[in-house]
């Protein structure tokens, strides 16, 4: 790690390094030979003195098994770690960051070094919601709840976050309830412990801070030809830009952003009714619109047919007697009452 200048430059730089580890099923096996071999060292000691050996000499050996198998022996076992596949520990010693132990087997290290992961120390009190199978009855809990976790494994699988709806202005200043779920893993072990203080609730934050940035950025609604972007129509152009914050903002962190989505976008209830409205409205205008351009459309092709097979030739005022009869009929709410004249059209 090179010279920095300033502790917090150091803390931005803190990199993940491998921590140094031999095979600890070897280990085991040898410190138990050992601790065997001081009981056989106890039945010699007394052999000797029986003998009538020298008292310094088998004093000696009484002392050097004893500090083994009550001392030195149990010790060495806490050396010893157990790691799942997608699992890593965070070692430090004696204060210092010592290395990062990952793949999963059986390993012996350092017994002196202590394993960390401040996620795991306190309770989070963030809006995450990272579902997990609780230790007991096998039910789900959330970060979110005040569950006390001591596990110091740090998990390397994707996760999943679901940030609590919030309520947020659009553009155009209309309050909207909106979630979203982002999904996330650890990618540097060493900066998720050491350049943040918890990293779940780091990112819980970072999430929402995000959103409101991105949201603020596009209306809720558009009309599709304006091309104007908006949140509800442009999901996937609003989940990428929202994916790129995030990651911007949760890489001190160590953390990578794999995916982020819209799961929840409505109007607030207070505005909701009147948006309602507006769509219907905006609805039933561009439903008419289409309807009188089709009416004109078989209007101007039924007069063109009378014209073409000469079936009936109409002045310039019956004409505009047809043009509005059949507008009436082809534009009405309501189905047309036919009435049958029975004598001249004139």
């Amino acid at each position: 790690m090179s010279k920095l200048s300033s502790p917090s430059d150091r803390q931005l730089h803190y990199e993940e390094i491998k921590a140094k580890s031999v095979s600890g099923m070897m280990m085991l096996v040898l410190n138990i030979a050992l601790m065997l071999g001081a009981i056989v060292g106890f039945i010699f000691v007394i052999v000797l003195a029986g003998r009538g050996a020298a008292p310094g000499l088998w004093l000696s050996l009484i002392l050097v098994c004893a500090l083994y198998f009550f001392l030195i022996g149990p010790f060495l076992f806490f050396g010893l770690k157990v790691l799942q596949p997608n699992d890593a520990l965070v070692l430090t010693l004696f204060g210092k960051y010592y290395g990062t132990l990952r793949g999963e087997g059986f390993f012996f290290v350092n017994p002196f070094v202590s394993a960390m992961n401040p996620a795991s120390e306190s309770a989070s009190t963030g809006n995450t919601a990272v579902i997990e199978q609780a230790s007991a009855g096998g039910k789900s809990s959330m970060h979110g709840t005040p569950v006390k976790k001591t596990n110091k494994k740090i998990s390397l699988k994707s996760m999943t976050l679901n940030n609590d709806k919030q309520k947020i202005n659009d553009e155009l200043g209309n309050p909207i309830i909106i979630g979203i779920v982002v999904i996330w893993k650890v990618v540097n072990t060493a900066k998720a412990v050491f350049n943040v203080d918890n990293y779940t609730e780091y990112l819980s934050i970072q999430c929402d801070s995000s959103l409101r940035n991105i949201v603020r950025l596009y209306p809720y609604d558009a009309p599709l030809e304006d091309g104007e972007k908006s949140l509800r129509g442009s999901s996937q152009e609003v989940a990428e830009k929202l994916k790129e914050e995030i990651q911007a903002r949760v890489d001190i962190a160590g953390l990578e952003i794999l995916e982020a989505r819209i799961t929840h976008l409505a109007y607030a209830p207070e505005i909701a009714a009147a948006m309602l409205q507006r769509q219907q409205a905006s609805a039933i205008i561009a439903a008419r619109q289409m309807i009188v351009e089709g009416a004109v459309g078989m209007v101007e092709m039924a007069l063109s047919k009378l014209g073409e097979k000469n079936i009936v030739q109409l002045d310039e005022e019956r004409k505009a007697a047809m043009v509005s009869n059949l507008l009436v009929v082809l534009c009405g709410n309501k189905d047309p009452q036919p009435i049958v004249n029975s004598g001249s059209i004139y």
